[in-house]
């Protein structure tokens, strides 16, 4: 067993993780079933779920894989039920599910408000109220991770109520961490900023100067990767994290430090855009 396998302590624990058969979510659950971990997922895109069962299988991962939606709280409870049943104990639980549209505030409705309350919030709600209880009652502590946006962090025009749910998960999670604290359970978030995913895309598209967008606008001169996301909460899951709870990762390349801070091409670091970008 190498140093990362003993200090980590993943091998043989279970992991829940909602949204976790596509983009983010499928390298989440990757990632983890690669050090160990025994996954149960729940997705709503049939044909993801039935390529993850098929690869976690041909590479003999202990796997739970349902098609379904995490809105649903009887769905979701179900999944819960089922791990109980297989393997009787929970350890990680990771929300990935959440979506969004771009339109200005005024613009939308309330059946629109409530969409996207319940895909990016009320769903983490109910998903930490089935796993926390589980958690307490095996006496082993736990790790609850929420996957969130800097978009919780700054403002967000055309995202108005998109933002406002991930800033409550935020504040959820740090306010939970503290309850559950003495349990052992720790519960923290991941916030990526641009990552190319299929959802992400369709919201915003890429084009042939994206590469010169992203040296722009990221310090870190690049678009985020999936396995970006996935290495931070392999380590929130593990027992590197051991004292870490009630915090966020930025998994960013930079834009929250940078604050709005932009390296324009021949000018450099700066809050306004330069002459040039004006003509």
């Amino acid at each position: 067993m190498g140093w990362f396998e003993e200090r980590g302590g993943l091998q043989g624990t279970v992991a829940v993780i909602t949204g976790g058969a596509g983009g983010i979510g499928e390298a989440v659950t990757y990632d983890l079933a690669a050090n160990g971990v025994r996954t149960a997922v729940l997705d709503i895109d049939d044909k993801a779920t039935d390529r993850l069962r098929e690869t976690l299988g041909e590479r003999g991962h202990d796997a739970l894989v349902r098609h379904g939606d995490a809105r649903d709280p009887e769905t979701l409870s179900a999944l819960f039920d089922a791990v109980d049943e297989w393997w009787g104990r929970v350890d990680t639980l990771v929300n990935v599910v959440g979506g969004t549209f771009r339109a200005p505030f005024t613009d939308t409705r309330p059946k629109g408000w409530d969409a996207l309350i319940r895909i990016n919030l009320t769903h983490v709600l109910h998903a930490c109220s089935l796993a926390v209880p589980r958690m307490q009652a095996a006496g082993r502590g736990g790790s609850i991770i929420n996957v969130t946006t800097v978009e919780a962090h700054r403002a967000a025009p055309g995202f108005s109520v998109y933002s406002a749910a991930k800033a409550a998960v935020t504040q959820f999670a740090r306010t939970l961490a503290v309850e559950v604290a003495p349990d052992g359970i720790r519960v923290n978030n991941v916030a990526p900023d641009y990552t190319p995913t299929p959802n992400m895309t369709r919201i915003s598209p890429e084009s042939e100067l994206q590469p010169e967008r992203n040296r722009v606008a990221i310090p870190m001169a690049r678009a985020g990767l999936v396995t970006d996301i996935s290495g931070c909460v392999v380590f929130l899951a593990s027992g590197l994290s051991g004292y870490v709870t009630g915090t966020t990762l930025h998994v960013d390349g930079g834009t929250k430090a940078a604050a709005g801070w932009l390296n324009w091409p021949d000018a450099g670091w700066q809050i306004q855009p330069p002459d040039t970008a004006l003509r």
